[in-house]
């Protein structure tokens, strides 16, 4: 059974009291039956994760199907063991304290000497060496053991017999490697180190089961396993406890006095307009939208736009037909089935404001869905916005779920997964560039230090009094003239007593001579200091520029992967399995109950401190989305305020316009919730774009005051490339 995380895994218990006429979900490796879809999807969710270990290879990093297969075809090639060697192994096994690779090697130098009945190698004969098989043991008293062996020919028969000493018998491909040995050991045991045997092999060949007497300080039996008796300690209540190794799931965490002050976890607020159920698919949508708008030819809008026009009950809301058009137009440039559907029935290619829920029905006449064929003749009769907005969303769902199938879609999906690569590929050579220069620094240092250590043994001050070393430098090398000098310095001890007793001048002028070097050196000596200085703050000048070019490339390739990101993940879980989601294009954090049935988004700096104060990092989950929310906690915030400040703006103008005086009639206040009303769509600027040049209009006077003058704004992107073509 492949292990979770190096240890054993217990399969999930059958339910109890279980009807044969029961609607149930199989794990289709495990045969573990759930009844809660739930309980099977986290069961499926966790057979997924790369957290699982072959036992037999010891493989690592590997799903719970891919270990199963590994033990099995390693099971394959441990069953092919000779049988004659099964026991002295299981022997040598049971109760080693040996490391697995030294117990494998012990035991393959140990099968290599005791030769068995049927193993096949090669004996000498005549001075060379011919196949042969082991036919007996022969055992001869004091003298070595002997093997009856059969001569083999060329066409694998038995020719004639001979008796040869062991030592005459020759390995020439052993038939077991220290792979499957390693994979044999770890297929055999239950423990590892003290290695214990499975209690029915043990059985089976006749292997005892007792602890030997060196063990049974440090181990005992309990309850048919093998425990150590580790070290326990008391609380201050007198009562033992083990040691708990920290994270671990977040159901088992007990408070403890070490524990940090945890603040109370905010409630997420819920006030969305959509019913509650359809708020994940509102947000997949949204978010299908907002990251291929471009290859959509769709302008980017919020969320709260995209809501409060799906509950609006109009029918013709440039934002719902926008979104419903540019799915549908790159369905039909995808050439497939619906692009086939729409040429059968002669439809233009061309969609418009008037005609866009005819392609709609086109499509659910397509898809054949039994729920939404339901609302054909409310689509077709014009009241689209009469329809549920889970039907609305339904609709959109399916659209988006097409889409996805799309060549375009993929191929864009292919070119973001290569340019991610690319990106990854250059921060590495980055990396790997940074780090041959910073050992070729560190080279370079060791070898300037090793040469002033040197100069600073060739000093004045490290030579001392002795005037060879400090006139020639050189304190290894003794010439025939030092020597020759030393012997005679006897002799003329006298003469040059006397020349300094007739010359004191001379000594005079050598002592000033002495102070002069002297100061020189000192001078030096400080010139050098200094200039050291200088260099050391170059140095650091250097580094400290060379890391702030490494924080900018940092930060610049994490922009990057950001705008090539293929899909939204949530930041984590905390201990309940609720899910947060974090959106960069509308800045709150969204709460996903562990059922999905619940919606929930904090909008505060405040909410997401509190958040992050309230959790336990001895959790496993809990501390992964503490470090999640750390990690992209200045964003978050600073979408948040970004956020905070647009809506008091909107606020700040809207007020403004009522405090106007009197005497100028005030315009009727416009409510935000309503923006989505004033949105200049592309249906209405291509109509003016073709009346401007065909029509009544004078595109040569097709100013900004003018398109003010008709209401449209002179800031949306669209209007400022019209005008600038004009």
């Amino acid at each position: 059974m492949p292990l979770f995380k190096r240890k054993p895994f217990g399969l999930a218990e059958p339910p109890e009291d279980l009807d044969p006429n029961d609607l149930v979900y199989q794990v289709r490796f495990t045969k573990e039956i759930f009844r809660d879809y739930q309980e099977y999807l986290n069961r499926i969710n966790l057979y997924r994760q790369r957290v699982w270990m072959c036992k037999c290879t010891g493989k690592t990093n590997m799903t719970f199907e891919e270990a199963l297969v590994s033990e099995k075809h390693a099971s394959r090639k441990v069953q092919d063991l000779p049988k004659e060697v099964v026991e002295p192994a299981l022997r040598m096994i049971q109760f080693s304290m040996l490391s697995l690779k030294d117990l494998a090697d012990v035991i393959a130098k140990k099968l290599q000497k005791d030769l068995f009945v049927g193993a096949q190698l090669y004996g000498r004969k005549e001075g060379g060496l011919y196949p042969c098989k082991v036919l007996k043991v022969v055992e001869n008293g004091v003298k070595e053991t002997e093997y009856e062996v059969a001569w083999v020919d060329k066409n694998r028969e038995m020719t004639e017999n001979a008796e040869l000493h062991g030592e005459d018998l020759v390995w020439k491909k052993t038939p077991f490697s220290r792979r499957i040995l390693k994979s044999f050991i770890r297929e055999a045991t239950c423990r590892s180190i003290p290695w214990v045997l499975h209690e029915n092999l043990a059985q089976k060949h006749g292997i005892t089961t007792d602890l030997p007497l060196e063990l049974r300080s440090r181990y005992f039996f309990r309850d048919g396993q093998l425990v150590n008796r580790i070290k326990k300690r008391k609380n201050e209540n007198g009562k033992n406890e083990e040691l708990v190794k920290y994270p671990i799931d977040d159901l088992l965490v007990q408070p403890g006095p070490d524990d940090p002050l945890f603040t109370d976890r905010p409630s997420p607020s819920r006030d969305f307009s959509v019913p509650m159920d359809c708020v994940g698919d509102l947000l997949m949508v949204w978010e299908f939208c907002s990251s291929f708008s471009r290859l959509l030819h769709l302008w980017p809008f919020s969320l709260e736009d995209f809501e409060n026009a799906l509950c609006h009950k109009d029918s013709n809301l440039v934002l719902i037909a926008e979104t419903h058009s540019a799915l549908l137009r790159l369905l039909m440039k995808d050439g497939g089935e619906y692009s086939l559907a729409l040429k059968n029935k002669k439809r233009k290619p061309k969609i418009t404001l008037i005609t866009w829920t005819e392609y709609i029905c086109d499509f659910l006449e397509m898809i054949n869905i039994t729920k939404l064929s339901s609302y054909l003749t409310t689509i077709k009769r014009g009241h689209y916005g009469l329809l549920d907005i889970n039907a609305k969303l339904g609709v959109l769902h399916e659209l988006v779920g097409h889409a996805l199938e799309t060549d375009l879609i993929r191929g864009k999906l292919d070119e973001l997964i290569e340019q991610r690569q690319e990106l990854g590929a250059i921060r590495r050579g980055e990396a790997l560039e940074f780090a041959r220069k910073r050992r070729e620094e560190k080279e370079l240092l060791k070898g300037e230090s090793g040469a002033n250590g040197l100069m600073k043994e060739n000093s004045p001050e490290s030579t001392g009094s002795n005037p060879h070393i400090a006139e020639t430098g050189n304190p290894i090398i003794e010439t025939a003239d030092m020597v020759k000098e030393t012997s005679s310095s006897r002799e003329s001890n006298d003469f040059n007593n006397r020349m300094q007793f007739d010359c004191p001048s001379k000594n005079t002028e050598n002592k000033q001579m002495d102070s002069k070097v002297h100061a020189a050196n000192v001078t030096n000596s400080y010139e050098k200091d200094a200039q050291r200085q200088l260099t050391g703050d170059k140095k650091d000048a250097e580094e400290k520029k060379s890391k702030e070019k490494r924080e900018q490339r940092r930060d610049y390739f994490e922009r990057e992967m950001e705008k090539r990101s293929i899909r939204t993940n949530p930041l984590g879980k905390d201990r309940d399995y609720n899910r947060y989601w974090w959106f960069r294009r509308d800045g709150r954090i969204f709460v996903e109950s562990s059922d999905t049935k619940q919606w929930g988004y904090y909008s505060t700096k405040e909410e997401v401190d509190a958040l992050i104060g309230s959790l336990n990092c001895k959790g496993e989950r809990e501390r992964a989305l503490h470090k999640q929310l750390e990690k992209l906690y200045s964003k978050i915030c600073m979408e948040l305020q970004k956020r905070s400040k647009d809506l008091a703006h909107k606020i700040a103008l809207e007020e403004a316009v009522l405090r106007r005086s009197t005497r100028v009639r005030a315009p009727p206040r416009e409510n935000p919730a309503n923006a989505f009303l004033r949105r200049v769509g592309n249906f209405k600027l291509i109509y003016v774009y073709f009346y401007g040049m065909y029509g009544g209009l004078d595109s040569g006077h097709w100013l900004k005051k003018d398109l003010e003058a008709l209401g449209w704004s002179c800031f949306d992107p669209f209007i400022l490339f019209v005008t600038s073509n004009r």
